[in-house]
């Protein structure tokens, strides 16, 4: 059976556009996601003031006691961190900020963005199943990238003629990226 690298090319490309297109604007979301939060929206926001114990005493109980109990949150802590003198809450739906020392902070209610929360989860997921389908894709892709340099067979814009220094400037530019920023 003799592989025809056009028909091959198409396909696979016929195949993938719907998650080519997804993981493309999954990249540019989570690419700003410092900048800018694609991924939820904010409902609320409210200033408080509490009383915090001292570092060491603020545990998963003590933060889930005081969501339910002095927040009034009726929502499921996933975790809570201690950085330069801010203790930070997230929430399923709610953020919390408090300054251990003076004890103001605020409670920011959001919501998922519908969509784009769904495709940035394209680029966290760690299901197996997943997993496995992006290592298909990720070949699939390096397939029609090669079979794309070989769909022009001859002419001067063949991948013998001018195609190949296009694709070794491609492979520097990352290259020289990876040395100055990285």
């Amino acid at each position: 059976m003799k592989i025809n690298v056009r028909s091959l090319h198409r396909d696979l490309g016929y195949i993938y556009v719907g998650l080519i297109i997804s993981f493309a604007l999954s990249g540019i979301f989570m690419n700003h996601r410092e900048h800018w939060h694609p991924e939820k929206y904010t409902i609320t926001a409210k200033e408080i003031t509490t009383t915090l114990p001292s570092k060491n005493d603020i545990t998963d109980d003590f933060v889930k006691q005081l969501v339910k109990g002095e927040f009034k949150i009726n929502d499921k802590v996933k975790r809570h961190n201690i950085r330069k003198n801010e203790l930070k809450i997230a929430c399923e739906n709610y953020d919390i900020e408090i300054n251990i020392e003076t004890g103001k902070g605020e409670i920011v209610e959001f919501r998922k963005t519908p969509f784009i929360s769904q495709i940035m989860g394209l680029h966290k997921s760690t299901s197996n199943w997943w997993i496995y389908y992006s290592d298909v894709f990720a070949l699939s892709l390096i397939t029609i990238a090669i079979t794309g340099m070989l769909i022009i067979p001859k002419g001067k814009f063949s991948f013998k003629s001018r195609g190949w220094k296009l694709a070794i400037a491609g492979l520097v530019f990352p290259i020289i990226f990876l040395i100055l920023f990285s």
